[in-house]
């Protein structure tokens, strides 16, 4: 039983440190062949945007609109591909320890 507890504890130890490192590392998504440009962290927070100045058209604000849109969407699925590297093996390993629910 003392050995299960120090791996439960090991293994909670490295999902902390995968969540922290998420946290930190930040991914881009793009659109409009780079005139907009996203950028989230591993979690998903947005924190930049970028946009050219040749993708803004007074007269034509919802393609600029659809264009930002598309950038979020590229840059958290690049998130979301990213936590799925990072947290997999970890998530895939907490039902190794023979409890239920983990």
């Amino acid at each position: 039983m003392q050995q299960l507890m120090k791996q439960a504890q090991k293994m909670q130890q490295q999902l902390m440190d995968a969540q922290e490192e998420l946290a930190a590392t930040q991914v881009e998504g793009s659109a409009g062949g780079g005139m907009v440009t996203a950028t989230v962290t591993g979690k998903g927070e947005l924190v930049a945007l970028t946009i050219d100045p040749k993708a803004v058209d007074p007269d034509d604000v919802e393609t600029l609109a659809d264009l930002v849109v598309a950038a979020v969407r590229d840059a958290s699925r690049s998130a979301d591909d990213l936590a799925a590297r990072t947290m997999g093996p970890l998530a895939g390993g907490m039902g190794g320890l023979g409890l239920p629910g983990l």
